[in-house]
């Protein structure tokens, strides 16, 4: 069907203040980009905005697809704001005797506090095997029947990608970091596909109603068989619900995946990079720095692979002609990322991903610029993680800390994401932060406001930056003739409203090729 989308401002991001009056698509692309008076009566069905605001479909390039729907179907600890506030939620959750019970999100720097608590305070709780995920996904904490099915005591020694915090007298107190969590995870229960396709439904609903048209989205390698999450998709996602999926492929199961040659669905599902971790989160203080944190100097992080074990992911990769998507937080995991992608390149016409680069130091910068690789950036992170991550990192490291607008300036390309469920998926805080550089109802300048970004920059992280980074940009993230039509509609112009308005935009419709799967 031949549209007119017309009665509105349609921002097509090919350069900053470029806009036309209308557009014409049909089969789901734009055909054209112009006035309504030269499209009026070339198509069969008009769509008047009434005033309304048409960017590019925004796309998230790094979260959780499946994830963030878990995040909606469970009980979500990240809206606590106090230790006191985190045990009445998990007080009064409804608890199923004798069934895991799993908490998503707590924050222990979002209470005054800075309380983690015990398995012993966890066991006053709740009988039933408890895990509760902390935001960054890094660390848990459970209670004692959970260490009990999972076998670990005072005599488990620690795992060698992992911590098991421990008490005065030795004893576990519940709190897992990193690898350590697995010690507990594999006694769980896997999920059911048809568990899954129930939380890839609630998510990509939410983020239709949020603007979304499309994501990077790290759960192949998650649930076991990858056949379970794969199917998920094929049953949620394509012309009846559509959304445009990037699936990266996790190193566990990257090569069943090749070798069984896994189907996908394009334009709608397609196959990504190689995904692997190298260090863990600042909040947890297992991201790897080349430093110690100044507030704990006794770490400098962990690496949850060792030097031998990164170098096999990335031949793993190298093998199969792909490139690797590695989540590198600190420096030093940056330094050993960089390693061994200048000692296996990248194959030819493809990029490797970074995801994160929280911390990046001058030389790093540097050598990055001479390799073919993109940055996935959370600039909502910065709403999280200050001011605490200062008195983490120190005065020393903060000119390269979260340092978005100096990435975009030395030319990266940059797609911005939520890394949901570990934040919120909405991309209008995203775009706020990058803006704005604080929390939504600050007032201050903005943490390291020299970051900041323009309106129309935070908004390209979103569209163009992120069809960029996953080679689309031939074909998406521009309102230009050819290109999909993948359209976010608000109710308001994010590229002259005050910045607090940023996050009072509301969704009036979202867009994929051509056909509206949300209106307000």
């Amino acid at each position: 069907m031949r549209k007119i989308w017309h009665n509105g401002t349609f921002h097509t991001m090919e350069k900053e203040g470029d806009a036309v009056e209308a557009l014409l698509t049909e089969n789901g692309k734009i055909v054209a980009t112009g006035t309504y008076a030269e499209f009026k009566g070339q198509a069969d069905h008009e769509v008047d905005l009434k005033g309304a605001v048409l960017y590019p479909g925004f796309v998230d390039s790094h979260m959780h697809v499946i994830g963030h729907g878990e995040k909606l179907l469970r009980l979500d600890l990240s809206k606590a704001s106090s230790s006191e506030q985190m045990i009445d939620m998990l007080q009064n959750a409804d608890v199923v005797e004798d069934e895991w019970f799993i908490g998503e999100g707590w924050n222990e720097n979002n209470f005054p506090d800075q309380k983690i608590f015990t398995r012993q305070e966890l066991d006053h709780v709740m009988q039933a095997p408890m895990f509760l995920k902390r935001t960054c996904r890094h660390a848990a904490i459970v209670n004692s029947k959970a260490l009990e099915i999972a076998g670990i005591t005072k005599d488990t020694p620690d795992p060698e990608d992992g911590i098991i915090v421990r008490d005065d007298n030795g004893e576990p107190t519940g709190f897992l970091k990193e690898g350590a969590m697995n010690l507990v995870l594999q006694h769980m229960p896997e999920p059911t596909e048809a568990y899954l396709t129930r939380a890839l439904e609630k998510s990509i609903n939410d983020m239709h109603a949020l603007g979304l048209t499309g994501a990077v989205t790290d759960d192949l390698g998650w649930y076991g068989d990858y056949k379970k999450p794969l199917q998920a998709f094929h049953n949620v996602i394509g012309e009846q619900k559509k959304f445009r999926a990037h699936l990266l492929r996790g190193s566990g199961v990257f090569e069943q995946l090749m070798e069984e040659q896994a189907a996908y669905n394009e334009p709608w599902i397609d196959p990504g990079e190689m995904k692997f971790f190298i260090d863990g989160a600042l909040g947890g203080k297992t991201a790897l720095l080349s430093k110690p944190y100044v507030d704990t100097p006794e770490t400098s992080g962990i690496t949850v692979l060792t030097d031998e074990e990164i170098e096999a992911q990335v031949k793993l990769a190298r093998k199969y002609g792909e490139a690797i998507a590695v989540h590198v937080i600190g420096d030093a995991a940056v330094e050993k990322a960089l390693d061994v992608i200048e000692k296996y390149p990248a194959p030819n016409g493809k990029r490797d991903r970074l995801i994160h680069v929280n911390v990046l130091r001058e030389d790093l910068v540097a050598r990055m610029k001479g390799l073919p690789v993109i940055l996935d950036i959370q600039p909502v992170f910065v709403s999280s993680d200050f001011p605490w991550v200062m008195d983490r990192l120190g005065e020393d490291r903060l000119d390269w800390a979260y340092a978005w607008k100096k990435l975009l300036d030395r030319g990266f390309i940059c797609g911005g994401g939520s890394d949901a469920p570990i934040e919120e998926v909405d991309p209008l805080l995203g775009i706020y932060a990058a803006v704005a550089r604080r929390k939504v109802g600050e007032t201050h300048e903005g943490y390291l406001p020299e970051e900041k970004l323009s309106r129309f920059e935070a908004v390209g992280l979103f569209t163009t930056g992120s069809a960029a980074t996953i080679g689309k940009d031939d074909v998406r993230g521009k309102l230009v003739p050819g290109f999909d039509a993948d359209f976010t509609v608000l109710d308001r112009d994010l590229f002259t409203v005050p910045a607090e308005e940023i996050v009072e935009a509301e969704v009036v419709m979202t867009v994929v090729a051509g056909d509206v799967v949300y209106s307000k």
